[in-house]
C-alpha cells in the first residue's frame, strides 16, 4: 500500500456515510474517535476513510481545517502500517472529538492507537 490518499481512498458516499453513522461500530483514543463499517465498494480499494471535525468545538474554519489536515496527515503516514494484510473492505470515518487544538505528534501517536484498537476489534469479529 503505498503512502497516499487518492480521490479514490476518500469515502464520500452521502448514503454511505449515513449508513456508516447509523450501523457502524466505533473505537476511541481520545481525541480521535474511529467510526467503521464493513462494506463492499466496486473499485479495488480495501479502505475508504474520511475526517471530521467538529464546528461546535472550533468555531473557526481556519482550526478545524488545520486539525483535518494533522488527522489525513496521520492517517497517510500509518495506514500501509496497519491495513496492508486486511483482506475485507472497510469504510472509516475520523472524527476529532478534542476541544482544544493539538500538534502533529500528539495526533500521530493517538493515530496509531487507533488504528490498534481497530485491528484489534476487527480480528475479534472473524
Amino acid at each position: 500500500m503505498k503512502l497516499t490518499f487518492n480521490k479514490t481512498e476518500k469515502l464520500k458516499s452521502q448514503k454511505l456515510i449515513e449508513k456508516l453513522f447509523l450501523e457502524g461500530k466505533s473505537v476511541v483514543s481520545y481525541p480521535l474517535r474511529l467510526v467503521f463499517i464493513e462494506t463492499t465498494f466496486d473499485d479495488n480499494v480495501k479502505i475508504k476513510a474520511g475526517v471530521s471535525v467538529s464546528k461546535r468545538h472550533f468555531k473557526n474554519a481556519v482550526d478545524r481545517n488545520r486539525i483535518k489536515r494533522l488527522m489525513r496527515e496521520a492517517y497517510r503516514l500509518n495506514k500501509a502500517n496497519y491495513f496492508n494484510n486486511i483482506t475485507t473492505q472497510y469504510a472509516l470515518m475520523i472524527l476529532y472529538i478534542g476541544k482544544d487544538g493539538t500538534e502533529f505528534d500528539a495526533v500521530n501517536e493517538k493515530m496509531n492507537q487507533l488504528f490498534e484498537k481497530f485491528l484489534k476489534e476487527t480480528s475479534t469479529e472473524d
